[in-house]
């Protein structure tokens, strides 16, 4: 789906939730980008009887010069913050592809406060959907998603080449709930699981901004719940960044189909994407 939710908000003052889930979650994602690099990958022997899978951190630490007690207490969660230079050292050393090394200065950099509900005069007096209204006639699906992916708006086509949110209860028009727990979804997409799997890559990226946001918490917990392979995955802490994709369809009357997919925000709605889908363009 094109949830390439792509908010950005400005840095401000940590709130003590906030900073710890940024610590925390930055001693889970090292700890598993350790466990992934193995010993001859950065020119060390693999005998020794290792019991750690990957590198220790004593390695990790000595190769990006640091001290390994101070690298210990990143993967502790400890009440320390990185500089740049030390994070893009652990980058490399960890062989962190550029979506990760975004995702980690994210966490110890990039945090900005909890987002403001959706469902207010804002959102209702906003732009996004009117421009939703302006794009009903189109033949190819357009939707709005705010940051916990929760559905406020799309057109007909949309109910067409997905699903009827509308048919569903309000509490569950979210896209990602409905890639992972819809039947729709794997009859609608082809590549049903890979698209998942980016959503979710996409999502976690994301978080990554709204370390305050409760709400955002308990959303993990319930799509953990619903969906193994939404826990499997999380468990993984793969991140991906937002990036210009094609999506393939079955469409109920036009058979299988690709459709390139845009998005686009505006100042006033900085929490709420609105996804537009188009015709991959004819080759030469």
């Amino acid at each position: 789906m094109a949830i390439l939710i792509c908010w950005r908000g400005g840095r401000t003052e940590d709130s003590v939730t906030g900073d710890s889930w940024s610590r925390q979650e930055l001693a889970r994602f090292l700890r598993s980008r350790r466990a992934r690099v193995m010993p001859k990958q950065v020119g060390l022997p693999e005998g020794g009887g290792r019991r750690t899978k990957g590198l220790r951190r004593e390695e990790v630490a000595v190769l990006a010069g640091l001290s390994p007690t101070w690298y210990t207490y990143l993967e502790q969660g400890r009440d320390i913050k990185p500089s740049i230079q030390v994070l893009d050292s652990l980058a490399r050393v960890l062989d962190l592809s550029e979506d990760e090394r975004r995702y980690m200065h994210t966490l110890v950099h990039g945090q900005v406060a909890n987002p403001q509900p959706l469902d207010g005069p804002t959102w209702a007096g906003g732009v996004m959907r009117p421009l939703v209204g302006l794009m009903n006639g189109s033949e190819y699906p357009v939707y709005a998603t705010d940051i916990h992916c929760n559905l406020t708006a799309w057109n007909d086509a949309a109910a067409e080449w997905y699903d009827d949110w509308g048919s569903h209860a309000p509490e569950h028009r979210n896209m990602l709930r409905w890639l992972l727990v819809a039947p729709k979804a794997k009859e609608r997409l082809p590549d049903w699981e890979r698209v998942t799997c980016d959503v979710i890559a996409r999502w976690r990226s994301e978080l990554a901004r709204w370390p305050q946001d409760d709400l955002l918490t308990a959303r993990v917990d319930e799509f953990s719940r619903l969906s193994p392979l939404f826990a499997g995955l999380w468990h993984r802490h793969e991140v991906q960044e937002h990036r210009s994709l094609t999506r393939r369809f079955r469409h109920p009357r036009l058979g299988l189909q690709t459709l390139r997919m845009a998005l686009m925000i505006t100042p006033d709605e900085p929490l709420v994407g609105l996804v537009i889908h188009f015709p991959v363009p004819a080759a030469g």
